[in-house]
């Protein structure tokens, strides 16, 4: 695999300034790149580098770009805007700004619902659709579920203490993949102030809007609406972890997602990672290869 550079850019969509990685390697003013257009959503409280590892293996065959979304990375935060079809649509604008009419698009995590999302509002834009441990879990339908619940089990994560504390706590939490590279990955989704302490990017407030859009607007009453092929890509379990409630779930809902869109499989990277991108980017790459050349 040979090093790859992304050219980082900027983009002005109706609602908010944008920023972005263009892994194309072709000069500012686009379209010299033939090749197909994968675009890569991040998930929640994320950046656009989460692909820094993943990318790399599809560039020879792809013109890969990367999104800071809405309220994330460089990316402006408004206080409005994180619907579905509001995030969608900023994504389409990014498209037409950067001259690329027909995308695979792939989300990992939160960014798979975006991603499904855009191929349901606006599947003319999408050629294909991959969700990466994302985007198929539809809570709603979980035993028992609440807004109490939801809420609880997707509160914002622990970012807190100084830059040092919180990446002892990563290093901990990541220990099976930790490197320099993602310690410069994880630094761009979070912020330091002036006080010398770690926030995250996103503010609290729009990370609810974002929880109030996933069960209010929930993955299943999109299925039906995607028209591409679609692949889930999902972590299997850990070893001693097959029988959990939450495997046994994530399967169904896997299931479920693929028996309502149609033109859908399911691929299982065995004994991994939510953070599949972080710990098992090569089997990742050769998952994405295999299904975006089919």
């Amino acid at each position: 695999m040979e090093e790859v550079t992304p050219q980082e850019g900027w983009l002005n969509t109706s609602g908010l300034r944008m920023h972005y990685l263009d892994w194309s390697g072709t000069p500012s003013s686009h379209g010299q790149d033939n090749r197909p257009a994968v675009v890569a959503l991040h998930g929640l409280a994320s950046s656009c580098h989460w692909y820094d590892l993943v990318i790399p293996r599809l560039a020879d065959n792809y013109r890969c770009i990367s999104l800071d979304q809405r309220g994330h990375g460089l990316t402006d935060q408004p206080p409005t805007g994180y619907d579905w079809h509001t995030l969608s649509t900023d994504v389409v604008e990014a498209l037409t700004h950067l001259g690329v009419r027909e995308a695979a698009v792939m989300g990992h995590s939160w960014g798979g619902y975006v991603a499904l999302s855009l191929a349901a509002k606006y599947p003319e834009h999408v050629s294909k659709l991959v969700m990466v441990d994302g985007g198929f879990m539809d809570w709603t339908r979980w035993p028992g579920a609440t807004w109490e619940w939801f809420t609880n089990l997707l509160r914002p994560r622990d970012v807190s203490g100084t830059r040092e504390e919180f990446l002892d706590r990563l290093r901990h939490q990541l220990a099976e993949c930790w490197s320099d590279q993602l310690e410069e990955i994880v630094m761009t989704m979070v912020r330091v102030g002036p006080d010398g302490l770690v926030r995250d990017i996103l503010e609290p407030t729009n990370h609810a809007q974002v929880l109030d859009a996933m069960w209010n607007e929930p993955p299943s009453s999109m299925f039906h609406l995607v028209r591409c092929p679609t692949m889930i890509m999902s972590a299997g379990p850990r070893a001693g972890g097959g029988n959990s409630e939450f495997s046994r779930m994530r399967r169904e809902m896997a299931d479920a997602a693929q028996s309502a869109i149609g033109d859908c499989r399911v691929e299982w990277i065995p004994d991994t990672i939510h953070d599949i991108g972080y710990h098992k980017p090569d089997e990742m790459a050769k998952a994405l290869n295999a299904f975006l050349s089919r």
